[in-house]
């Protein structure tokens, strides 16, 4: 790893007037305009679209056949981004994959607390395949939080019996809202990216209730007849411990997963490879799994 490529990183986060525990009305809007930075490549068409009556984005590489179809789910804590804000990482992950990749903007808390955001996730895929697609050749995939909405939509199709994806592709999976990871307190001083305050606060905000905070944790649903997983972390994660803990999970509910740890890199760091090359490669790995599992 090049140590002036993370430190860079380090410099541009610590410049950023964005504040992750902020108040929400003043986030939003510091959110968009960090992650929208990342031009969308120019042989990569967006096309605005709706699945039931959740909006999204439908983003792929023009004139390219694609292998299947991505389902992303966005990162911002429940309560920030969107489809939009996804674009950078959505677009490298098509065209490194050669999919069709859809990002859709699931409701938001404070305004729509849990479940609010995986019931979202599940009328989108309920309507994806209603339209035609083949569960066998759509991965389900997120980022941060959005990994957390992935998982929960897994959770929820298993519950109901309900046809799989393919596979699942999870970045920094945030799935554990009780926060009790060891990586919370043991990470902390590394992860310059995410830190307990903030996330405690969105927390209340998604939840209302912190008691709630276990039955709303994919991590301790019933994990048993989901799909083959890949799960991308980094090692000075604060949320370390819920991929490690989620990898266990899997394994015991007899699901294949695959655990990819890149070492001192932080939270979702993959949004990063046009500039660190431990991102570039991580992104290579995720868009190989993706393909590799939609091959005919």
């Amino acid at each position: 790893m090049s140590r002036e490529q993370r430190e860079a990183i380090r410099q541009l986060r610590a410049s950023s007037p964005l504040d992750l525990g902020g108040a929400v009305h003043e986030q939003r809007a510091l959110f968009e305009q960090l992650l929208s930075h990342h031009p969308v490549p120019e042989d990569v068409i967006v096309t605005e679209a709706h699945y039931d009556t959740i909006p999204g984005l439908l983003v792929e590489r023009a004139e390219e056949p694609c292998v299947g179809t991505v389902l992303y789910f966005h990162g911002g804590a429940y309560v920030l981004g969107s489809a939009r804000s996804s674009l950078g990482i959505v677009a490298d992950l098509a065209r490194r994959s050669q999919t069709r990749v859809i990002t859709i903007d699931y409701r938001l808390a404070p305004e729509h607390p849990a479940p609010a955001a995986t019931d979202d996730a599940v009328r989108a895929y309920r309507a994806l395949i209603s339209s035609g697609a083949d569960p066998q050749r759509v991965v389900v995939a997120g980022e941060s939080a959005g990994g957390g909405v992935a998982l929960g939509l897994l959770a929820a199709l298993s519950c109901a019996d309900e046809p799989m994806p393919a596979a699942a592709l999870l970045f920094s999976p945030w799935v554990d809202l009780t926060l009790s990871g060891d990586s919370m307190t043991v990470r902390a001083e590394e992860d310059f990216i995410l830190n307990r305050t903030a996330l405690e606060r969105r927390v209340r905000d998604y939840l209302g209730d912190a008691s709630a905070a276990e039955q709303h944790s994919p991590l301790f649903a019933d994990l048993h007849g989901l799909p083959t997983t890949l799960i991308q972390v980094g090692s000075d994660e604060v949320l370390l411990d819920d991929s490690t803990r989620l990898a266990a999970r899997l394994v015991a509910a007899d699901v294949s997963v695959t655990l990819d740890v890149t070492a001192q890199a932080t939270h979702v760091f993959q949004s990063f490879a046009a500039s660190w090359d431990e991102a570039d490669a991580a992104m290579t790995r995720a868009a190989t799994f993706v393909r590799t599992t939609l091959k005919p």
